[in-house]
């Protein structure tokens, strides 16, 4: 159908559409912190240990390898249908880039810079969280980047679980066979995916300077 259809579509139903975006940014902003709040201990202590390491980035790895869909449908099974279930699938899936660039960005901190911390007596605990942390956020906005934008494309998939979202739009399209509201749930989602990548861009670049 036209862009004329498309932008009548959205005139008419403007507040509903506006609604569904800002249940699709609150699943993913839910589903971001709390990958953040455990991603980046995880990054900590794989840093600290090879070992661990290996064992964490292996377990995160398997879980962002498994299709988005057979995921969520293993959720829910265990945490039932709606909000919940999609957030902690948002969660597992946001956690491999958390954890990796908080890993590396870790590693990557001046070597030299830390003895010099250690010199001025400065404990573990006030070298990670002056000097280590500080200089590894470019790589942690990085992770948060790349996550963002992958939780911002599995969240469409939340109408098939009893969420809501941009998904909404879109599977009601194809059920109706109607392309004005596929377009109009499938923009609006990829226009947040961009712009989280680029704000988050910015951020990153601006960490750097």
């Amino acid at each position: 159908m036209g862009n004329t259809n498309l932008w009548t579509y959205v005139q008419d139903n403007w507040p509903h559409l506006l609604s569904l975006i800002w249940s699709h940014i609150v699943m993913v902003l839910c589903g971001l912190a709390l990958a953040l709040v455990v991603g980046i201990p995880l990054g900590i202590v794989s840093a600290r240990s090879e070992r661990l390491a290996a064992v964490i980035l292996a377990a995160a790895n398997i879980v962002q390898v498994v299709p988005s869909l057979a995921l969520l449908a293993l959720l829910m099974i265990f945490l039932g249908l709606g909000f919940k279930t999609i957030v902690v699938g948002l969660f597992l899936y946001s956690l491999l880039p958390v954890i990796r660039h908080t890993y590396v960005g870790i590693k990557q901190v001046d070597k030299g810079v830390v003895e010099a911390g250690r010199g001025i007596g400065m404990s573990p605990l006030q070298l990670l969280m002056k000097i280590k942390l500080p200089l590894s956020l470019p790589f942690l906005m990085a992770g948060l980047r790349v996550a963002a934008v992958i939780a911002i494309g599995v969240a469409t998939l939340a109408p098939l679980i009893g969420g809501e979202g941009l998904g909404r739009e879109i599977y009601s399209g194809l059920n109706m066979r109607n392309n004005v509201q596929i377009y109009a749930g499938a923009i609006p989602a990829a226009l947040l995916a961009i712009l989280a990548d680029l704000v988050l861009g910015r951020l990153q670049g601006r960490l750097r300077a």
